[in-house]
């Protein structure tokens, strides 16, 4: 679980480049988009334009760069060239990329057009979410500390966290030790030691927190189909806090 400072070195690179995918997105209008076309267009930037691999493709059987899971979807939503996305959807997509024999892991949920209010606020209030359990990250502090803010900002806000999924170390593989859950009691699980790699990613959903997986195997929804909304980054563990390997040039570092 550890990285060295040579391997984190590497990290950082592909957290920039995975950062600056985002950043790529950011520029663009995807009303009227399929998503099978963002998938593509990603697909591009990251093999052409950064000369880096996408990490999801081939995985586990996976034949796409990115997920985008689209209002009630809440992860792992399939791209197609049938699904156009619409003024007032909310969708989130996850990225994985790999340079240099490294993976970074990350994910937003886009705003299209006008939204409708409580998709604004269920999208805003997953984010500080994501950020409430990043701030907890430091040396000393337990993997139970993430979780646990993250649920109690959710649920502050009247929003329910799936449990289901969760976040995970990630190095040279994508799916490393330990499990980041969403959920949790303070105090409780590994402690958080200076050189971990791992993904904060909190799923936050508008009604019940329960969810269920379509016939493709992959697209998991909820199971009222009211909406959900989810943010990632991948940190790492530093001597006096934390850093945000994939942290976009629009954002502020979290501070513990």
């Amino acid at each position: 679980m550890i990285k060295t400072p040579d391997e984190l070195a590497l990290m950082r690179v592909s957290g920039r480049l995975l950062a600056s995918v985002f950043e790529m997105l950011d520029a663009q209008n995807l009303a009227g988009m399929s998503t099978l076309a963002v998938n593509d267009m990603v697909e591009r930037f990251i093999t052409v334009d950064l000369a880096a691999r996408p990490a999801s493709k081939g995985q586990y059987g996976y034949g796409y760069v990115l997920n985008c899971s689209r209002n009630e979807v809440v992860c792992h939503g399939v791209p197609s060239a049938d699904e156009i996305i619409r003024d007032g959807d909310i969708i989130n997509l996850d990225i994985t990329l790999e340079k240099n024999g490294f993976i970074a892991d990350s994910s937003k949920t886009y705003l299209v057009g006008t939204v409708a209010p409580p998709a604004r606020r269920l999208a805003r209030v997953a984010q500080e979410a994501m950020w409430q359990g990043i701030r907890q990250v430091r040396p000393g502090a337990h993997i139970g500390d993430i979780g646990f803010a993250i649920e109690r900002h959710a649920k502050k806000n009247g929003y329910s966290v799936v449990r289901e999924y969760c976040g995970h170390g990630i190095g040279r593989e994508m799916h490393e030790e330990p499990q980041v859950l969403n959920f949790g009691k303070a105090g409780s699980g590994p402690p958080i030691r200076t050189g971990m790699v791992f993904t904060v990613e909190p799923m936050i959903n508008q009604g019940s927190r329960k969810v269920a997986t379509l016939d493709d195997e992959w697209t998991v929804v909820t199971a009222d189909r009211k909406l959900s909304a989810q943010f990632e980054h991948t940190v790492a563990v530093t001597d006096t806090g934390v850093e945000v390997l994939t942290l976009r040039r629009d954002e502020r570092p979290a501070r513990p």
